[in-house]
């Protein structure tokens, strides 16, 4: 191997299409090497042999997130970064957005329902507001609305439509943290995929039957709401970091409201996205991971990447 092959490390799940597609057309690149890792104990003194590592799974594997840690403290590059992956949440992304001038629902983060026997409330919580002010939080959010999780799990989403229902379904909602979001009843519902910070392709969607939509042009949007979700959705990913990334956008009475954007491990199934979409995420991340090979590090935008020079 020469001392100048940029060597690609991939970790993946139990996708079959990406995988195949990315290790190919990266291994046919001159002077690139790409494989999947192997991740057995690591050291404290942990020796990365990728320049970049391409994370497709984990958010799912707690071992695997800690080692992506160490590879980044080692020197390289990996997509996306693991230690913002493991800061940002749901909600913490609602009140960026909003900042950023972003449309958002309207979103009010509540407190745990219960607690693990270790926090006992007349010690552990007396920073606590109780009773919470119900008909205040309503008064922002109002109805319908959804309650879901802060931390993005798929579980406990529930729809509720009067103060009955949303205390019932936040007393079952148990230790998670869950914010109540305004229902968008939305005309259109887009999913831009988002590489490298700036390259953003819209695509439509039906989350009822959960699948795209085929466009036989690209440019299936009007060009005024082409230009804002294109515009959206580079400003969140920008503000985010993100290299790989997918934000998804209601659309009503002509307005993007972005409801999920801090998903940095989309699905890449060939079977389920629009062909042209699979090949350009495909051939961008390839793209990008060479670029970044050899040229960057995800150390460096933390204070100990400068101590470690």
């Amino acid at each position: 191997m020469s001392a100048m092959t940029k060597r690609i490390g991939l970790l993946v799940g139990w996708e079959e299409s990406f995988p195949v597609a990315f290790l190919e057309r990266a291994n046919a690149l001159p002077g690139v090497e790409a494989g999947l890792v192997r991740i057995g104990g690591i050291g404290e003194r942990h020796v990365e042999g990728f320049d970049v590592l391409v994370d497709r799974v984990s958010h799912k594997v707690k071992h695997y997130r800690s080692y992506l840690k160490a590879a980044a403290i080692a020197g390289a590059y990996i997509i996306n970064d693991p230690f913002w992956s493991s800061a940002d949440d749901k909600f913490v992304g609602y009140t960026l957005a909003a900042r950023l001038g972003v449309a958002v629902p309207r979103t009010v983060m509540l407190p745990q329902k219960t607690y693990p026997p270790a926090v006992v409330p007349e010690r552990s919580l007396r920073n606590l507001e109780y009773p919470l002010d119900w008909r205040g939080i309503v008064e922002t959010v109002g109805f319908p609305a959804v309650l879901k999780p802060a931390d993005g799990s798929g579980a406990e989403v529930s729809i509720v439509t009067s103060a009955e229902g949303l205390l019932a379904a936040y007393d079952a909602s148990g230790t998670s943290v869950m914010v109540l979001q305004e229902l968008i009843a939305f005309d259109r519902f887009v999913r831009c995929l988002c590489l490298g910070q700036d390259q953003i392709l819209p695509l439509e969607y039906d989350p009822h039957r959960r699948c795209y939509l085929p466009h036989d042009d690209e440019r299936w949007l009007p060009q005024d709401l082409h230009d804002r979700i294109v515009g959206d959705a580079r400003t969140l990913n920008r503000a985010l970091g993100y290299d790989l990334n997918l934000v998804e956008l209601a659309v009503r009475d002509g307005v993007p409201y972005a409801l999920d954007f801090t998903n940095p491990a989309p699905a890449l199934h060939r079977e389920q996205l629009p062909p042209h979409a699979f090949d350009r995420v495909v051939d961008g991340l390839v793209t990008l991971a060479v670029e970044r090979a050899g040229r960057a590090r995800t150390r460096d935008a933390y204070r100990f990447g400068k101590l470690l020079g």
